[in-house]
């Protein structure tokens, strides 16, 4: 029965929950106690503490630890994957790899602390938003929860068109040119990187529908600028799957032609 209790906990922590940072447990006495949902939280950090001396983290650094137990994230310049464990309050960070870009000396001097100090056996503790990660030998990680950018409301900046399984950049000086916002009332507008848009979507679960009444200016602009346009009025012309990672959006029409846009950083 012991055991039977120790795996509920464990389960439950592990557990995704379709909003807020608790999910439930019953505690083994019959009645129902909250314990930390560590994973599936995108948490930024905010700074290491090691040997006494804290440093600020700068924008960017991030870890997100996966139901299956693979962690992702940034230590501040470059993009890092391990391998961890959960047991209870405790996380074990084995076979972290990095990617090997060139960073500003400060960053990187940040860097070395955050992967000095997310790596082998951590101990949890949450409290509300905040995510607090010990070393064995009293180091800490400071963190705090971000939740993804909602659907409606938003203004999401066009970064990329897709085709089947491939990503492409933008036409050369249309960057930050193409944007849209879906509204609570089943509007959608934006620009096309050259016209402005409006029309209207129906959201169901994770399909988004655009109807083929969507209206736009009618300017003539350069070349690539035109390109772009097309290329999203195709994608706005009918049933696209939608996906939120974090601040990422993707729309995905049925014949494999898409985009990804991007949310502001909170406060941006």
């Amino acid at each position: 029965m012991r055991n039977q209790r120790t795996a509920i906990g464990v389960i439950a922590l592990l557990t995704l929950t379709a909003c807020g940072n608790e999910t439930s447990a019953d505690d083994g006495s019959g009645s129902v106690r909250t314990v930390p949902r560590l994973t599936g939280v995108h948490w930024n950090v905010d700074s290491v503490t090691a040997g006494g001396r804290t440093t600020e983290a700068p924008d960017g650094a991030h870890v997100v630890i996966g139901p299956e137990g693979g962690v992702t994230g940034n230590f501040g310049c470059n993009r890092f994957s391990a391998e961890a464990g959960t047991d209870g309050d405790t996380i074990t960070v084995r076979r972290v790899t990095t990617t090997q870009m060139g960073c500003e000396k400060d960053v990187q001097q940040f860097e070395t602390a955050l992967s000095r100090a997310f790596t082998g056996e951590l101990t949890a503790a949450v409290t509300g938003r905040n995510l607090t990660l010990t070393t064995r030998t009293g180091d800490t990680v400071a963190l705090t929860s971000e939740p993804p950018a909602p659907l409606t409301g938003t203004t999401w900046t066009v970064t990329s068109l897709v085709s089947g399984s491939t990503a492409s950049s933008l036409p050369a000086g249309t960057e930050k040119k193409a944007r849209l916002t879906f509204g609570k009332d089943g509007s959608v507008r934006g620009t096309l990187g050259c016209n402005t848009f409006r029309g209207n979507v129906t959201v169901t679960g994770s399909t988004a529908t655009f109807r083929r009444t969507i209206t736009t200016t009618r300017m003539m602009c350069p070349d690539p600028r035109m390109e772009l346009e097309r290329a999203l009025l195709t994608v706005l012309g009918g049933r696209t799957t939608y996906r939120i990672d974090h601040r990422t959006l993707s729309l995905t029409a049925a014949n494999g032609e898409g985009l990804t846009a991007t949310a502001p950083a909170p406060g941006g």
